[in-house]
């Protein structure tokens, strides 16, 4: 009888696929209360590398990191129009505490602004305490109707960095920085993303924004995700909470503000992006695990050999882990470890011993060979920027072959829905245009300028509208 196969071919069923693999390759489980999720260990330490990565670009910027309150004033949240009635049907409300009624009901924090600018408003006074750079990393939570593992939970891991300065100028630069140097070279760069930089429309923006910036990524399947966003809040917020400093001129100025975040979304990215029918492939620059050193057999000599290696390759400053469970059937461990998409394995028995070699497969290009156990130090951190240069163009080659340039409403309908991206111009596309892809479950996910690059304004000649279904 023929062996199932461990994961849905993606072919067959994406969403069938994806759930397997983030359940087999043991990222989450789903947790006890609906749109909940428990994040196992080997998920966590996939966010904790991106944490690390990110929070030394963050804190390049010269933002620190503070925490906040899990619980609001419900009253905070009626201080700003746009961002009460945009969050609105995701809050969470703590009306009990302790056995008795709360006095006031307490929101359990979507996003922090509101909390977050009460204490702005102390701790600005002159114009000599900005820029306010002030980074936290948290969890919040956002009710969620249709939940679905890190892409969409009702309780999410993320940073959310919050900013406030002395002109437009500063805050719109810095929103930008976070945006492009913060963000978009993270994903590059070590999740091996290509992302699209743009603009968001102004219906896709955040509540309370002037300006959203985005980096959409195309998965698997072909469809979009929004992978961090970048906000431009004007003076709304200090409005507010009259968020005020004294400036060199002895006058009463408003500050200029900004908020960006990421969250656990991107590790469901991370396996709708790169993932394959035998399960994840992990960018070289992101693992936890680069290297994993497997005994076929629990004889002795072999097991000293597995260490040896791994000794090795560690002192030459790779991430390695030693897996001599050789009570586990071997076939079985290397299966696991292809789901969980370690970039190399090497695997060492006795015939290795004897040849003075181990067989090295490398997960992300496919493939094994036999090699010199002392060549392996030489040659394995190069086969890992090999396959790190190699995920990210794979993911450029999708999203370019499967996005169309079009010139009509129609046409960009036709390709969002068949499993593309669809680049309209603005112009043609417009706001009636946009509200009617909302009837084919269809989005702009931003705007571009016609080269590319990210546009200053939502109507700028030559922006294109970037056009998709989306998670």
């Amino acid at each position: 009888m023929a062996k199932a196969p461990v994961l849905t071919p993606r072919a067959d069923d994406f969403p069938r696929w994806y759930q397997d693999l983030v359940g087999k390759a043991e990222l989450a489980d789903n947790g006890p209360v609906r749109g909940t999720m428990v994040i196992r260990p080997y998920g966590y330490g996939l966010w904790e590398r991106m944490q690390a990565e990110m929070d030394a670009r963050i804190k390049e910027t010269g933002a620190q990191n503070a925490y906040f309150p899990l619980l609001i004033p419900q009253s905070y949240l009626t201080r700003e129009a746009d961002h009460v009635e945009g969050f609105a049907p995701e809050l969470a409300v703590v009306t009990h505490g302790g056995g008795k009624e709360l006095e006031e009901p307490a929101v359990v924090r979507p996003t922090s602004e509101m909390i977050i600018n009460d204490y702005f408003a102390k701790w600005v006074q002159s114009y000599r305490d900005l820029p306010l750079l002030i980074n936290q990393w948290a969890n919040v939570v956002r009710w969620e109707l249709r939940p679905r593992l890190f892409l969409r939970t009702s309780e999410f891991l993320w940073q959310e960095g919050h900013t406030a300065h002395a002109t437009r100028e500063d805050a719109r630069a810095f929103a930008s920085r976070i945006h492009r140097q913060v963000y978009e070279d993270f994903m590059r760069d070590v999740l091996a993303m290509d992302v699209v930089a743009g603009r968001k429309t102004v219906k896709e923006r955040f509540a309370g924004a002037v300006n959203t910036l985005t980096l959409e990524g195309m998965m698997g399947d072909g469809k979009a995700l929004q992978m961090a966003t970048s906000h431009e809040l004007g003076q709304n917020f200090a409005k507010a909470f009259n968020t005020s400093y004294l400036s060199k001129e002895g006058t009463q100025e408003l500050v200029w503000q900004t908020s960006w975040g990421s969250t656990t979304r991107m590790i469901g990215a991370l396996v709708m992006m790169h993932g394959d029918d035998n399960g994840l492939r992990v960018p070289p620059r992101l693992a936890q695990i680069q290297v994993v050193v497997l005994a076929i057999k629990g004889d002795e000599p072999v097991l000293a050999k597995v260490r040896d290696i791994a000794a090795r390759l560690k002192a030459a400053g790779l991430r390695v882990h030693v897996d001599d469970r050789t009570d586990t059937p071997f076939g079985r461990r290397a299966v696991d470890w292809e789901l969980k998409g370690v970039p190399v394995r090497v695997e060492v028995g006795p015939r290795d011993l004897e040849n003075g070699t181990a067989m090295v497969v490398r997960r992300i290009p496919g493939g094994k060979e036999a090699v010199a156990v002392d060549d392996l130090v030489r040659l394995l951190p190069a086969a890992l920027e090999e396959d790190q240069a190699l995920l990210l163009a794979q993911s450029r080659e999708r999203r370019e072959s499967r996005t169309a340039d079009v010139s009509t409403y129609e046409e960009a309908v036709e390709v969002a829905v068949a499993g593309g991206w669809a680049r309209i111009p603005w112009a043609t596309l417009g706001t009636e245009g946009e509200a009617r892809l909302a009837a084919h479950a269809v989005t702009v996910r931003c705007l571009v300028a016609d080269d590319g690059s990210v546009p200053g304004t939502d109507d700028a000649p030559g922006n294109v509208a970037v056009v998709a279904r989306s998670y």
